[in-house]
């Protein structure tokens, strides 16, 4: 609240009118109302009790469980990858800075806690109602009462494995949209001066790019790094993707505008991509593909004795 407040003030006073509130906060407006209203009727049912009347916690977690909380807290969770890139973004400028460090980070209820760490709080909290309910239904002495607390504990917890499935593939294609500005594909008459392709056909060629071989969002990244690539007179800088179907050979070349600059549009970094990735990035270097992709059905490796390396 002390961050999403202090941003909302400033913008009414005309600082900060750039910054996307429900970028950066999704709804966690909403997910504080409706985890509030669950606390309130949770202890509710505790004092009612306490008074001696039965305890009945089956009707709070049905309205809630099986309502708007798993679902709020989907929603928030969807976006948080998304912020957190978005955030890294922000804390690049002067003025947000100022924003988080003087206007909100010193303030005494902030613990001394950044945003990032208060971000992550809400898929923490989603987490722990399985053990809540866990917990319940090892007290619980109503048979009846003991398959339904069961149902709903096994209801949210297949709410977040659909939710980290959901968070993967979000992690994926975000991964994938960059690695579409970082890789770039030459056109095929220029990888080989050889090779001639008459006018007519590179209309064709140009529609059918390349590029849209990282399209598949089933496709996955399992390593990539710089190797030395030996050729027939000279040794090469590369950088090497290696996905679950194909390998990817390119060569680093450094760009003139550095990425997170103003003049570039690819103003942030993926953060699932692996560091040394990130690292080329921001230096402003793009991946040129040297040959096509190499199958890995197609594919031979061979160990070569220390003695013939060089």
């Amino acid at each position: 609240k002390i961050f999403m407040n202090t941003l909302k003030y400033l913008q009414s006073n005309e600082f900060l009118l750039d910054v996307d509130l429900r970028r950066l906060f999704a709804n966690v407006e909403e997910l504080n109302k409706i985890s509030l209203s669950f606390v309130e009727h949770f202890f509710e049912t505790v004092k009612e009790h306490i008074s001696e009347s039965p305890m009945n916690f089956i009707s709070t977690f049905r309205k809630f469980f099986q309502g708007d909380l798993c679902q709020t807290h989907q929603i928030y969770c969807l976006n948080y990858t998304s912020a957190v890139f978005y955030l890294e973004k922000l804390r690049q400028r002067e003025d947000f800075g100022i924003y988080l460090k003087q206007w909100c980070e010193q303030k005494e209820q902030c613990r001394r806690l950044h945003l990032p760490e208060l971000l992550v709080a809400p898929l923490h909290r989603l987490t722990r109602y399985p053990l809540l309910l866990n917990n319940i239904w090892k007290r619980s002495t109503d048979k009846t009462e003991k398959d339904s607390i069961w149902s709903l504990k096994e209801k949210v917890e297949k709410s977040i494995r659909d939710l980290e499935g959901k968070v993967k593939w979000l992690e994926n294609f975000q991964k994938f949209r960059q690695l579409h500005e970082v890789i770039i594909w030459p056109q095929v008459w220029d990888r080989d001066k050889r090779f001639f392709v008459p006018e007519c056909l590179k209309q064709n060629l140009r529609e059918n790019s390349s590029e849209n071989i990282l399209s598949s969002a089933s496709r996955l990244l399992l390593h990539d790094g710089r190797l030395t690539l030996a050729e027939s007179t000279r040794l090469l800088d590369v950088y090497l993707f290696l996905f679950d179907d194909f390998l990817l050979i390119t060569k680093i070349k450094r760009n003139k505008k550095k990425y997170g600059g103003s003049d570039t549009g690819l103003t942030l970094v993926c953060p699932s991509l692996a560091p040394e990735l990130q690292s080329l990035v921001r230096e402003g270097v793009f991946c040129q593909v040297l040959d096509q992709p190499i199958p890995l059905d197609r594919l031979i490796l061979k160990n070569i004795d220390p003695i013939h390396v060089t």
